[in-house]
């Protein structure tokens, strides 16, 4: 299952970027695609997720509509949608009502098994997902006035999501298909190249990798969903130390969107930034822990 969702996707990419060189894939295509996916990236994993979700840290609202509008160009719903959805998600991991567990409610075997993979990688976003979750999740972002604005805009950022690439492939090429290229590369498998990646951490991290701490639920690390969505993949760091704005807690795990929390702190332009204290950490630190599948 992991081989089928994580690593012969890349490879299929790869594999048409390399057919495609000088063709319909050039160096501005690949700059889009890599520079685009990480920019946007971090307006989930450290806007969306750390800060709006978790209140990692503080910022200005300067830096919080920054990561707010590079957020909704991933192209993962308004900003009240993903932070109720994932205050939810936390509140009943792999319990009832979690609305992207691949544990709860899809039967027995490897038949349930496939049925609840399937579920929390994209089969909960038909069934559950709607335009809000309820103000019990996020009261405080429906009284944000910043946060109702950029939400009401969510169409235009879809659109610069969308539109930069293409703006920028046709005026570095001169011509509507390099234009286009870029539209192809840099916009459309750019968000589905992070989408699915982003997936990866409801299924994949509730089903592969390791236990290092103590958690409610199924949460594990996964190193290599770790490198595709700037260090999300340590999850049952996440999930043992919700409110931490770091998740690559061991030595080895490299965590991208903590990097840049530190070098941001280290300019002023985050503060109060949270983490857990070796003590802390020590106290809900397992004995033995699984090998990884």
């Amino acid at each position: 299952m992991t081989l089928v969702a994580v690593i012969v996707p890349p490879l299929g990419l790869l594999s048409a970027m390399g057919l495609l060189w000088g063709v319909a894939f050039h160096w501005v295509d690949l700059a889009l695609l890599v520079g685009l996916y990480v920019l946007c990236a971090f307006g989930t994993t450290i806007g969306f997720h750390r800060y709006f979700t978790h209140k990692g840290f503080d910022t200005s609202p300067v830096m919080k509509a920054t990561f707010a509008i590079l957020g909704c160009m991933t192209m993962q719903g308004p900003i009240t949608q993903w932070v109720t959805d994932h205050r939810k998600h936390h509140a009943l991991s792999d319990q009832e009502g979690d609305p992207h567990s691949p544990h709860v409610g899809h039967g027995d075997g490897l038949m349930g098994s496939i049925r609840g993979f399937v579920h929390a990688h994209v089969g909960w976003l038909f069934a559950n997902k709607g335009m809000e979750q309820g103000r019990a999740y996020g009261k405080d972002l429906y009284e944000d006035r910043l946060i109702r604005t950029i939400d009401r805009l969510y169409l235009v950022w879809v659109v610069l999501s969308l539109g930069i690439p293409f703006g920028i492939g046709y005026a570095v090429g001169g011509t509507l298909s390099a234009g286009l290229a870029g539209f192809v590369w840099g916009g459309l498998i750019r968000i589905f190249a992070y989408q699915h990646a982003t997936f990866a951490v409801n299924s994949i991290c509730h089903m592969f990798g390791r236990q290092e701490y103590r958690a409610r639920d199924e949460s594990r690390n996964n190193w290599l969903i770790a490198v595709l969505v700037m260090g999300e993949g340590w999850h049952n760091n996440h999930h043992a130390f919700p409110a931490s704005a770091r998740h690559g807690l061991g030595r080895w795990q490299v965590d991208v969107s903590w990097l840049v929390i530190r070098g941001l702190e280290r300019l002023g332009l985050v503060w109060n930034v949270r983490r857990p204290t070796l003590d802390q950490m020590q106290r809900r630190k397992l004995e033995s822990q699984p090998s990884e599948a």
